[in-house]
């Protein structure tokens, strides 16, 4: 139900329609200023107090039309289940088909499919926006979020500036890999989205259609499967994992043993629980598992000798080599030394002092045997020291160099200063670096930086946009990433939990919950009417009140009055100064009412001369001045000065068939005045706006409503012809009666006639003799052309001109065109033997010339 202030023709939201009737003043008024302020005040009072009543009543009605709403909303859910259905029936049905209609393996991918019907199911982690069907999105591959394809370039481009700006020296220089907001999975920098696809990759910018799952292009997923079988999906383009492979293989159990037998190519594997007896990699002991693929290393124990064989020990199968960490010692191939390995098979390494030994710094050689001690060669050292700039001043000497100690003249590593100091030893001076960090917010402060400022070490600190928690991130510049936490809205009896980004709380509804409400009554009735579980305080009571009432002996039969909105007075009757004045108490507080007096009728005696006109408590009930309603009031006494109240509705007759247009006078005897409003459509072509009234719309026939809709312009439609529609704008299919005429010619070309554009396929132009005359002299004209001279070839060329200019020509130009003709012709010879006498000797003459002067100035 409408507002009080909303409703048309009642109290003082009449239309506008009915200001004309307003206008005009009752007699009452013209008598003078202060009669007509006062009955102004009276309707307007009257006016207030019939849209109270009116909203009071709407409040009681409420809680039954919530029911009804409830109804509606289950129907809406249930009709658009349905519509969901089908699109995830279709989805999975060369899936179920595999398996026979067991929809077990497709729980998970069902679950992805679904939240994509639900309205705020899904949401951009980035920006905790929600996704829609119409916009551009990119799904991890590993945990198959979604997210907008802009948050996701932007978070990829913020993720390698980040990580380049603390690890890279050379900033910008490396390619970075970026993480998914979700589960944190690696893609490399050439793996970042730049264009909008389905989920399967087949087809860029799908578009949006309402039988298909959002963001799909309908057809086969083919993705291959994972664990790899060499299967694909057998889904339609689908978000979320694919399914287990539902296909029927033949495999033989993990040992090769057995018989194969038909499995699923999800669960292939099966054990013929029977003993594998494979020998172990020790050589010594069989595999006593039950049936399996790979046996595992041999748990018995046995003893093993060492690689050099001195010792045995105890020790498992699965490693029978080791070693017992003794010296060898065996005499090596110099005779004079002994082998100083730990224990190893084979033979023994040569002494490695048998080969070319050198002095310590390496620039004298000997060859000196084994037993002997190379002695320093007595020069200087020499060797690079660690600065990698000085040499070794000492002897040669063995051992490593001492530290460089040269004084070289030192700068900072901030550039500022300079100074004489031992090479070995950095010099850092004093001076703090006054830029600001990444962060544009902290002076990096580190002393003799070089320009290179590290990233801001401290944390960030500021309120993120859930207003709840603060960024846990490093100082950094610009706006914060969203908070990560996730908090639960439930329902007003805490059964069902919705589970939201952070900060999201505030503006998310409630789910909706199927369970009993739980709030007790506030009423005098020991529990409420049983309903759903809801947000905000409970409907109204609805029940009957029936408290005894006061001096009777009956129940109150009215609905349960206890909290009941009723209109607040002002404190002390202050009235407002304006709109710009707020109240000070609401509009309408809840009270309690007191039970109306007891309605029943009882038998009662009255003295004959007391007895008179009584009222009967009753509605009135006589016909009102509109003839369409009845009166309201109580029962009274009809006279001068208490009439039937005036009726305050509006018309409510039936409107004439195809117009829609209520009717602009208030309730009123007699019939309605015809419409006078205009009705815009569109015209038979749907180019022009048409304006009609909407009283010859409606009354008249078929044939005159096409004219009325028709712009009376020529139809731009083209028929199949190709030609446009000569009829007037019209409705339909034009009709393929085309009466344009077009041309036809004969085979060739001679003979041209016209015809209807509806006849020109049945229609065919012949040759006749003269045609094929022409054309027989032609053909022999084209075998005599490569003996004709200079003079038949161009007579030749001008017959073909002539031809095709059309054949025929007039009678008064035809020997004007030929002697002209003639005259062009040698006009042409005369030139070209002009030319043959003239510049050939020219053109000799110019080459000589050109050679004599080459050869002189060579």
């Amino acid at each position: 139900m409408e507002p009080a202030w909303r409703q048309q023709g009642k109290g003082r939201g009449r239309s506008q329609e009915s200001q004309g009737e307003r206008s005009r003043p009752p007699q009452k008024e013209r008598e003078g200023p202060g009669a007509s302020v006062r009955s102004k005040f009276d309707e307007i009072r009257k006016s207030n107090q019939a849209a109270a009543q009116r909203l009071v009543e709407s409040r009681v009605s409420s809680s039954s039309s919530d029911e009804e709403d409830d109804e509606d909303e289950e129907v809406k859910v249930d009709h658009k289940d349905g519509k969901r259905g089908k699109i995830l029936a279709s989805t999975f049905t060369t899936y179920t088909d595999q398996t026979g209609g067991d929809a077990t393996g497709l729980v998970r991918t069902g679950q992805y499919v679904s939240d994509l019907f639900q309205s705020g199911a899904l949401t951009c982690l980035i920006c905790i926006g929600s996704v829609k069907r119409t916009q551009a999105v990119w799904s991890c591959s590993s945990c198959f979020s979604l997210f907008h394809l802009p948050c996701i370039q932007k978070w990829a481009r913020d993720s390698a500036f980040l990580v380049s700006s603390v690890t890279d020296e050379d900033f910008g220089q490396k390619q970075h890999p970026w993480p998914c907001p979700k589960c944190r999975a690696e893609y490399p920098p050439s793996a970042t989205p730049n264009r909008y696809m389905c989920y399967c990759g087949k087809q860029q910018d799908p578009p949006a259609d309402p039988w298909l799952a959002p963001h799909s292009c309908g057809s086969v997923c083919q993705k291959q499967l994972k664990p790899t079988c060499g299967h694909t999906c057998l889904l339609l383009c689908h978000p979320g994992p694919c399914p287990p492979c539902p296909k029927m293989v033949s495999v033989s159990c993990l040992c090769g043993r057995a018989k194969p037998l038909p499995r699923r190519c999800s669960n292939k594997a099966w054990s013929c629980q029977q003993t594998c007896s494979k020998l172990l990699p020790c050589k010594q002991h069989n595999c006593t598992q039950l049936c399996h693929t790979e046996c595992r290393p041999c748990p018995r124990v046995s003893i093993q000798r060492c690689v050099c064989g001195r010792e045995q020990a105890e020790r498992s199968c699965s490693s029978p080599q080791w070693n017992c960490q003794q010296v060898c010692g065996s005499l090596l191939s110099c005779g004079n030394h002994t082998c100083e390995v730990l224990c190893h098979d084979g033979v023994c390494p040569p002494c490695p002092r048998s080969v070319s030994r050198s002095c310590p710094c390496s620039k004298t050689k000997s060859s000196l045997p084994c037993t002997e001690e190379v002695l320093p060669c007595g020069d200087t050292c020499d060797r690079r020291l660690s600065c990698g700039k000085h040499t070794c001043s000492m002897r040669c000497h063995r051992g490593s160099c001492e530290t460089c100690r040269h004084e070289v003249e030192k700068e900072c590593r901030c550039g500022k200063y300079r100074k004489f100091m031992p090479c070995h030893k950095e010099y850092l001076c004093d001076s703090k670096c006054p830029k600001t960090r990444s962060c544009q917010r902290h002076q990096c402060r580190r002393k003799c930086c070089p320009g290179n400022c590290p990233p801001c070490d401290q944390s960030c600190g500021r309120t993120l946009g859930c207003r709840n928690h603060k960024c846990p991130s490093g100082c950094h510049q610009g706006s914060c990433y969203p908070c990560p936490e996730a908090v639960e809205v439930t329902c007003s009896c805490g059964t069902t939990v919705l589970s939201v980004p952070c900060g999201r709380e505030r503006s998310t509804r409630p789910p909706r919950c199927k369970e009993t409400c739980r709030h007790p009554p506030s009423c005098h009735h020991p529990s409420r009417e049983t309903h759903r579980c809801h947000p905000g305080p409970c409907p109204p009571c609805r029940l009957p009140c029936l408290l005894p009432l006061p001096r009777c002996s009956h129940t109150c039969p009215p609905p349960c009055h206890d909290q009941v909105l009723v209109k607040s007075q002002q404190v002390g009757g202050v009235q407002l100064a304006g709109p710009w004045e707020q109240p000070s108490e609401p509009a309408f507080v809840q009270k309690a009412l007191p039970c109306p007096p007891c309605q029943v009728p009882i038998p009662t005696a009255v003295p004959c001369h007391r007895r008179g006109r009584f009222s009967c408590q009753r509605p009135c009930g006589r016909p009102l001045t509109c003839g369409n309603h009845d009166c309201s009031r109580e029962c009274h006494l009809v006279t001068d000065g208490n009439k039937c109240k005036v009726c305050e509705e509006g018309c409510s007759k039936p409107r004439p068939p195809g117009c829609p247009h209520p009717c602009s006078r208030p309730c009123h005897p007699g019939n309605c005045p015809t419409c006078s409003q205009m009705i815009r459509q569109r015209c038979h072509c749907k180019i022009s706006l048409l304006y009609v009234e909407c009283t010859k719309l409606t009354s008249a026939d078929e044939q005159t409503k096409v004219e009325l809709s028709s712009c009376n312009n020529q139809c731009p439609k083209e028929l199949s012809c190709g030609h446009r529609c000569k009829q007037v704008c019209h409705p339909g299919v034009c009709e393929e009666k085309c009466q344009q005429k077009v041309k036809l010619r004969c085979p060739c070309k001679r003979i041209k006639k016209e015809f209807l554009c509806s006849l020109s396929n049945q229609c065919v132009v012949q040759c006749v003799d003269a045609c094929r005359d022409q054309q027989r002299k032609v053909s022999q004209v084209h075998k005599q052309t490569h003996t004709c001279t200079v003079t038949e070839c161009e007579e030749l060329e001008a017959f073909e001109k002539r031809q095709q200019r059309g054949g025929r020509r007039s009678k008064k130009r035809g020997r004007r065109e030929e002697e002209v003709d003639e005259e062009a012709r040698r006009a042409g010879r005369w030139w070209r033997r002009c030319a043959g006498f003239v510049l050939v000797p020219l053109g000799g003459a110019l080459l000589s010339a050109a050679a004599y002067y080459l050869l002189t100035a060579a």
